[in-house]
């Protein structure tokens, strides 16, 4: 019996020129192993790594997919594989289901709940910033205020209503100590006399001029939404951990999650200009209860433009494109806000969607005849990615040892 011929031996570049186009080559920079390539290979992700080699000009990313699909499993796997590199994360969860994550790490949710023992101060950003660029703290502060303040009353502020916001804040910034929302508010409905002249008016008649707002932040201080967001912030709460959980699931059902999760993503703000160890990853889940409010679609979309300075790549993660169109009317400022953040995402990755998403996934990512009619036949955990200009077919793949950190219903698998 005659033997087989001697295998053949190649080095992997004369292979790759011996068989072209069997394997895509992948991004071309380090990163966290994701899963399998389904045009062969290994796909890895790291959006630090690829802004710095120039292939992404920012670091956010959105996810979307319908339920079941797997895209909760991929950011917690994704988040998990990260820490091994030294990259930290911060997640606003709405629902708490990342409380495992930051078990595994040591590290205990920062549960708020309306009554609850633990305070996030939102205008620790006024401190923060204003280390860095006199007067920026205060303008940050007041933008955020101004934020909320449209999200409750459901209109955006008048002249004069934004100005006596602004003054209140510019006092309670220069006047020492913690600013606060209720020294907002305060110093609102009290208006120092300073403050009054330096618009022409009076005491009493800036008060006036700010008193709906001041009422409606007073929600914060001394209504429903007291004990989260109303004096300084916790002392013990270890913002250097390598995993933060900001959990909102006591208030997931309430009609200011919007507003909620606004403060606590401006809590987080805060503490990325004060903190100095290195990039970090800010999840924010369930997007959609953010974008439908003007204000804080406002204020949102800057906070993701202030990505590469503060060394933050933002995770949003939606259902769908929808989510975003559902923001506002065609043509309305909300809706062009939201359409903004999906611009300001450099990497998108898309899980199955229904036929009648197809046409808006399309027109919102740019994406070819060929790649709208694979969303629909998308298996579970399988996406296509587009980073940059780029796209792949990736098969997101769980290590044995990560399918407890995922299992959100106490089964075990992939949500």
């Amino acid at each position: 019996m005659s033997r087989p011929p001697p295998a053949h031996r190649l080095t992997t570049a004369h292979l790759g020129a011996a068989y072209p186009f069997v394997a895509e080559g992948g991004l071309g920079t380090p990163g966290v192993y994701v899963g399998r390539d389904l045009l062969g290979g290994a796909f890895s992700y790291d959006p630090f790594a690829l802004y710095a080699s120039g292939a992404l000009t920012n670091p956010n990313m959105v996810v979307m997919g319908q339920i079941g699909r797997g895209k909760s499993a991929l950011v917690k796997s994704y988040l998990w594989r990260q820490a091994a590199f030294g990259r930290g994360a911060w997640i606003v969860d709405p629902k708490g289901e990342y409380g495992v994550l930051g078990r595994l790490h040591g590290v205990a949710p920062v549960k708020l709940s309306p009554g609850g023992g633990v305070r996030l101060n939102p205008l620790d950003l006024v401190a923060a910033s204003g280390r860095q660029v006199e007067g920026e703290g205060s303008r940050r502060g007041a933008q955020l205020l101004a934020s909320l303040s449209e999200a409750s009353l459901g209109r955006s502020l008048r002249p004069a209503e934004r100005t006596a916001l602004e003054l209140a804040v510019e006092d309670v910034a220069v006047a020492g100590g913690v600013p606060t929302v209720p020294r907002a508010v305060t110093a609102m409905l009290d208006p120092a006399p300073e403050a009054a002249r330096s618009v022409r008016t009076t005491k009493e008649e800036l008060a006036a001029d700010g008193r709906e707002v001041a009422l409606e932040l007073r929600r914060l201080v001394h209504g429903d939404l007291r004990g989260m967001f109303d004096g300084p912030t916790t002392p013990r709460i270890d913002m250097g951990a390598r995993i933060v959980v900001l959990d909102l699931s006591a208030v997931y059902d309430s009609g200011a999650l919007g507003i909620l999760m606004t403060c606590a993503a401006a809590w987080l703000q805060a503490a990325l200009v004060g903190e100095r160890s290195g990039p970090r990853i800010v999840v924010v889940d369930e997007a959609w209860a953010i974008l439908t409010h003007l204000g804080i679609a406002r204020w949102l979309r800057s906070s993701w433009k202030l990505a590469r300075a503060l060394g933050v790549a933002h995770v949003a993660v939606l259902h769908r494109v929808s989510d975003l169109r559902s923001a506002g009317a065609e043509g309305s400022e909300t809706l062009a806000l939201a359409q903004g953040l999906l611009a300001d995402s450099e990497t998108r990755v898309v899980y199955a969607q229904p036929p009648g998403e197809l046409a808006g996934t399309a027109d919102a990512l740019g994406l070819s005849s060929t790649e709208v009619s694979l969303l629909p036949r998308l298996g579970r955990a399988i996406a296509l990615w587009k980073v940059g200009q780029r796209s792949f077919l990736v098969e997101h793949r769980l290590a044995p040892g990560e399918r407890t950190l995922v299992d959100t219903d106490s089964r075990m698998v992939q949500e």
